[in-house]
């Protein structure tokens, strides 16, 4: 599955962006789906994630209650709409797929390529 990720940009704190991640390919509604981010000098680390179905999500506690993910099997996508944001939230987001629960990025199959979020203070 080839996976696109746009709706990043610059956004004053407290402001909102809408992330979104087409996916090409019939198999869509088989995978799980995850954002994940990496700011300058730090590791990529998971955000957020979904099940195949869409019923079952995880939002990682550094912007739970702020951040929310979502998919739509008939169109293929995944999004992930961010409130109240941070300048610590600035980072590259990326999206990504594979078979089964996303648990960090080592088990990530496949990768969008990435958008860029900046949040000014």
């Amino acid at each position: 599955v080839q996976l696109q990720a746009s709706g990043g940009g610059l956004v004053q704190a407290g402001g909102s962006l809408r992330l979104s991640c087409a996916a090409s390919g019939r198999s869509f509604s088989s995978y799980d789906m995850g954002w994940f981010r990496q700011a300058p000098g730090k590791e990529r680390e998971r955000v957020a994630v979904i099940n195949a179905s869409g019923r079952t999500t995880l939002v990682e506690t550094s912007v739970q209650g702020r951040f929310t993910i979502s998919r739509d099997n008939a169109k293929n996508t995944v999004d992930l709409q961010m409130n109240s944001l941070k300048p610590e939230d600035t980072a590259v987001y990326y999206c990504a797929a594979a078979e089964r629960w996303i648990v960090s990025a080592s088990n990530a199959k496949y990768w969008g390529q990435g958008t860029l979020v900046t949040v000014s203070s």
